[in-house]
């Protein structure tokens, strides 16, 4: 498949961004996550180009999108205006369907959630809801465990760990969470590039540095996260909501995502066996079936 590679001035920064697809489609726009860039959403994609206009954007500090300095820039206020100014002109007065992975799927919650009227479906992968996530990060259970590597990618000097030996730590992340058979050297040579530019793996990180996301310690006392009625009425999904899980997650656990119905009109969840945290690598074609199904 053919994609068209286009930069969008937006929010005060330069966006890249892969499109394909009929332009006079319905459209559909993929949010990548860590470490990834545009690409990460490109095998699911490509299955449904026949029937909707993608949009697959470098989110602001990866890929070849612009990666201004300061943590403060990794604000997710920040990443919803980038992308709300993005569909402003390529969808104009028209609502989306949103999909979403990791970083990615925060996100699309986040513009989900502030600008409902401009998205018709919500779709995420292996992403997770701020409140949920923080009440099972305050719970001191397993997913506070497996999300200690949220504070070590916060450290002044993870940068100096991760870049050394091409990249080697960092690739190895993907690995961490799965054995990764689609990592291969063609791909660990795109991410090397992608990660490559000057100051890019830092803004990369300042995603996590900006994030008001609490990790307790390991050995942190549990503590009950109180959602209220507020909570619940300014975190709503009020459009039609897909959540694809592959159970074999590391990084993601099922607990972070229990009482997501709590924040949703209409939610679907839908489980992939065989499937890790990078299941659009794994199950592009089970993917962007149920996608479609959801859509349809």
């Amino acid at each position: 498949m053919m994609w068209a590679e286009r930069t969008y001035a937006s929010n005060g920064i330069n966006l890249n961004v892969r499109e394909a697809g009929a332009s006079n489609a319905p459209v559909m726009v993929m949010l990548h996550g860590f470490p990834e860039y545009s690409v990460a959403w490109a095998a699911v994609a490509e299955k449904l180009a026949d029937t909707y206009h993608l949009v697959l954007p470098d989110q602001r500090g990866f890929g070849r999108s612009d990666a201004p300095e300061g943590v403060e820039a990794y604000d997710t206020k920040h990443m919803v205006a980038d992308l709300l100014g993005l569909i402003d002109q390529i969808a104009p007065d028209q609502q989306i369907i949103l999909c979403g992975h990791d970083w990615g799927a925060s996100v699309a919650y986040a513009f989900a959630m502030r600008h409902s009227a401009r998205v018709s479906r919500l779709i995420i992968a292996n992403g997770v809801h701020p409140i949920c996530f923080q009440k099972a990060l305050y719970a001191g259970g397993e997913q506070t465990v497996a999300s200690q590597y949220m504070t070590t990618l916060r450290t002044p000097d993870i940068e100096d760990r991760l870049a050394p030996n091409g990249f080697e730590r960092l690739l190895g992340m993907f690995r961490k969470f799965s054995s990764a058979p689609w990592l291969n050297a063609s791909i660990e040579d795109a991410y090397r590039k992608a990660w490559s530019g000057d100051g890019r793996l830092t803004a990369m990180l300042n995603w996590y540095r900006a994030s008001p996301m609490i990790v307790p310690a390991e050995d942190a006392e549990p503590r009950e996260l109180n959602i209220t009625d507020e909570m619940r009425a300014r975190y709503r999904i009020a459009m039609p909501h897909l959540l694809i899980w592959g159970l074999d997650d590391q990084a993601l656990l099922i607990e972070a995502r229990a009482d997501l119905g709590e924040f949703c009109d209409d939610l679907t969840v839908t489980e992939l066996k065989g499937a890790s945290h990078w299941l659009l690598h794994e199950k592009p074609e089970e993917i962007a079936a149920l996608i479609r199904d959801f859509v349809d």
